[in-house]
């Protein structure tokens, strides 16, 4: 009888463990909501003109926090990039293009040294 009270105490109380778990999950999920909601109503409430002064509609509007949102997103991603290609000491293709264009212009100086050298000479 005493294992019996004892395995339905712990199964109602990993049960109301489980279930303040959920409240408390359900409540963060409520709060960004009605965060995510307020700042898109707030976006939404601002009026937006286009090139010729007409007001977007609402898919318009949408739209084109859609694209503003993706070149803020593909800038950050870029700069993670940098930052680790650095972090991890390996060359970003813009300094391997530098570093050959240096390359090109030594070699020609290094030819025009030996072009003089030869003329001194004879």
């Amino acid at each position: 009888m005493k294992t019996k009270t004892i395995l339905e105490l712990l199964t109602l109380s990993s049960s109301l463990y489980y279930i303040a778990r959920d409240t408390q999950l359900l409540d963060k999920i409520g709060e960004y909501s009605e965060k995510g909601k307020d700042n898109f109503n707030k976006l939404m409430s601002e009026p937006q003109l286009d090139e010729n002064g007409n007001e977007l509609e609402f898919v318009d509007r949408i739209v084109a926090k859609t694209q503003e949102l993706k070149e803020e997103l593909n800038e950050k991603i870029e700069k993670q990039v940098v930052k680790f290609y650095k972090k991890i000491n390996v060359a970003h293709l813009d300094e391997v293009k530098a570093l050959h264009e240096k390359l090109e212009k030594l070699d020609a100086t290094v030819a025009l040294l030996e072009a003089r050298i030869n003329h001194l000479e004879s």
